[in-house]
């Protein structure tokens, strides 16, 4: 069977990332704030040439939420190379998955979407996942565990705000303000407690960041040369990256029931992105079906 363009990019993006989380989980003795100064310089760099090539101003025209959105996506961020350096990686990649569901969520709030009564159903599902990994996984500290859910609900609300913005500003802008903010966030952190990288760190602390602009750029693409419903679960193949890496790079042997919350959590997040995704094509079928009558 012969995959599309879109389907291609997404398999590398998910591909990428996976490796930026090995590289992060690499270098444990090295501060979470530290590794993002290297991925917010290179991104940072990155994101301003595309900027200029195109002729569009760094500065966008919704600042407030520009700032407000690097501001809760530096925190998200810092959250979750903390939970990758301290928990298995295949539990880490599995609560940042649950940062949709708090898009959904937070969205009554900051875009004024309605929650359907399946979608707390499918809700619950994930988070009796998470309860799961609590109660029978030994070699999950609790304290990173609900980090990790801390993370995925920061990320929510930056992903809300993204979508406030929506077509407002160039996404190129959006992405540029994401380091932009941190950077200061996390250097004058660094600056205190700097701890030098020795060798072979250098290479996975940069890599870091070419890893990230790799993941970015091809889940770009993606969208662009398919349709969203059809490509956006395959970023959940990122669990399996997971499992392999974590085991093939740090011998990691899971309990079984914590396969089993981890799987509750993906279904409870797969479940309701396919329902979001049926109640958008029964929308869109009513429009035109209304359209026709007039």
């Amino acid at each position: 069977m012969k995959l599309s363009k879109g389907v291609i990019y997404m398999l590398l993006s998910t591909f990428f990332f996976a490796l930026m989380q090995v590289c992060v989980k690499w270098v444990p003795h090295i501060p979470a704030e530290e590794i993002i100064v290297f991925r917010c310089v290179i991104s940072l760099g990155i994101s301003w040439a595309f900027l200029r090539k195109a002729g569009v101003s760094v500065w966008g025209n919704n600042r407030k939420l520009l700032l407000a959105r690097g501001t809760v996506g530096a925190v998200a961020l810092i959250l979750f190379f903390n939970v990758l350096q301290n928990l298995p990686l295949a539990t880490a990649a599995t609560l940042q998955y649950l940062s949709p569901i708090f898009t959904a969520i937070l969205g009554i709030f900051i875009v004024k979407e309605r929650i359907r009564a399946w979608q707390w159903v499918f809700f619950l599902i994930s988070f009796a996942g998470v309860l799961v990994i609590e109660g029978v996984e030994t070699n999950v500290d609790t304290l990173y565990l609900w980090l990790g859910v801390l993370s995925a609900v920061f990320a929510g609300v930056a992903y809300s705000i993204v979508r406030k913005l929506n077509v407002r500003e160039h996404p190129l802008v959006i992405i540029f303000y994401f380091p932009l903010v941190t950077l200061p966030v996390v250097g004058v952190y660094t600056i205190f407690n700097w701890v030098q990288p020795v060798g072979w760190e250098w290479a996975m602390l940069l890599l870091v960041g070419l890893f990230t602009q790799l993941g970015q750029y091809y889940m770009t693409l993606s969208y662009q040369h398919e349709e969203i419903s059809k490509v956006a679960n395959l970023t959940y193949i990122g669990i399996i990256y997971a499992l392999i890496f974590g085991f093939v790079f740090f011998g990691e042997l899971l309990h079984f029931w914590t396969y089993l919350g981890m799987g509750l959590v993906l279904l409870g997040v797969l479940l309701n992105v396919q329902y979001k995704n049926h109640l958008t094509r029964k929308a869109t079928m009513a429009a035109v079906n209304d359209s026709e009558e007039v």
